[in-house]
């Protein structure tokens, strides 16, 4: 068995070709997605975070709206960028969403990737303490996050509250119980990913990573996920940690997907440069006629290695079509592979 869930960008353009022509459109056709993702019996929602673009951002308000209107599926980030978040308020909005879902959240965070400005985060008041790195500073704004999420007391109350306090020292509320063993890291490179395992975090491994060994990607990533699995057990961790890979997956089995996706089967990796010198391999996509994608999919050792698959959708598309896309999935694949 693996979980299968969807993992949406939430693109909008004011294009007579998109469905999602506003932030509006984007965000209540997100809500409407995870609502028929559950009612196909999909495993998770999950939203990337982009600032300065046409695509979704502040994460909360969707995630809480999504934990609403739904009952079982998990509900996700992949991931927010760390450099942007105060990560006491982001602690306090968690927890909200997170009682609003019934402890559904399962929060991707990381150091974010190259963004629509330079050093956006600086807009948003943050910068680097003297000497370090922004990828520096989300590492910090992460441990934070994290240590406040064990829900312990560390702020001195004051001795004429506006309201009685507990005894002791005060912590953030609201406070979910369980919600710091539902974090995940999304790590590009080997390294930040035995970083993560040391950290207690659950894993993100996405359709891009540093290029380390000019290896097929999904034999990087493969080992990838082997070290930081050792790197887990290494450091003593009480509970088995959960690890995801997303990928572009399309069946082929109507007329659209053909028109959409049949000449668009990217079957080799490809590189690009992320900056200035970070060499990164990009995975392939997939497409193609169920049987033929079953037999793909065999040889992608990530996907093997990991608990969790995510399937990056077309959300300008629809709701309808990309709802048909995760259908075919777990309809016409995943019984053939044994994740269902």
């Amino acid at each position: 068995m693996k979980k299968i869930g969807f993992l949406s960008f939430g693109h909008w353009t004011p294009s007579p070709q998109s469905q999602t022509r506003s932030a509006g459109d984007t965000l209540l056709q997100s809500i409407e997605l995870a609502v028929a993702a559950e009612e196909l019996g999909a495993d998770g929602a999950y939203f990337r975070v982009h600032h300065f673009a046409r695509q979704l951002a502040s994460p909360f308000p969707l995630l809480a709206a999504v934990g609403a209107r739904t009952k079982r599926i998990e509900i996700g980030t992949a991931v927010i960028d760390m450099r942007y978040e105060n990560p006491l308020y982001m602690a306090e909005d968690a927890g909200a969403a997170d009682l609003i879902a019934g402890g559904r959240l399962q929060l991707g965070i990381s150091r974010g990737s190259p963004e629509q400005v330079i050093d956006g985060w600086r807009h948003f008041g943050y910068r680097p303490a003297e000497g370090q790195s922004d990828a520096d500073m989300a590492r910090h704004h992460a441990e934070v996050f994290l240590d406040v999420l064990r829900g312990e007391g560390f702020a001195q109350p004051n001795p004429r509250p506006m309201f009685p306090n507990p005894p002791g020292l005060l912590r953030l509320e609201p406070h979910s119980e369980g919600l710091r063993e539902r974090i995940w890291w999304g790590a590009s490179s080997d390294a930040t990913a035995v970083w993560a395992a040391k950290a207690g975090m659950n894993l993100q491994s996405s359709t891009l990573k540093t290029d380390e060994s000019g290896e097929p990607f999904h034999i990087q990533q493969a080992k990838q996920i082997r070290g930081y699995r050792q790197a887990w057990k290494e450091a003593g961790h009480m509970r088995e940690p959960r690890v995801s890979v997303s990928r572009s997956i399309f069946a082929l089995v109507d007329d659209r997907d053909r028109a959409y996706f049949g000449r668009g089967n990217q079957s080799d990796d490809s590189i690009g440069y992320i900056d200035d010198s970070t060499r990164a391999i990009f995975g392939r996509s997939y497409a193609a006629e169920p049987d033929k994608l079953i037999d793909e999919l065999k040889r992608d050792e990530a996907i093997a290695e990991a608990d969790t698959l995510l399937l990056t959708v077309p959300n300008q598309l629809g709701v309808d079509y990309n709802a048909h896309v995760i259908e075919a999935i777990l309809k016409h694949v995943a019984p053939g592979l044994g994740w269902r």
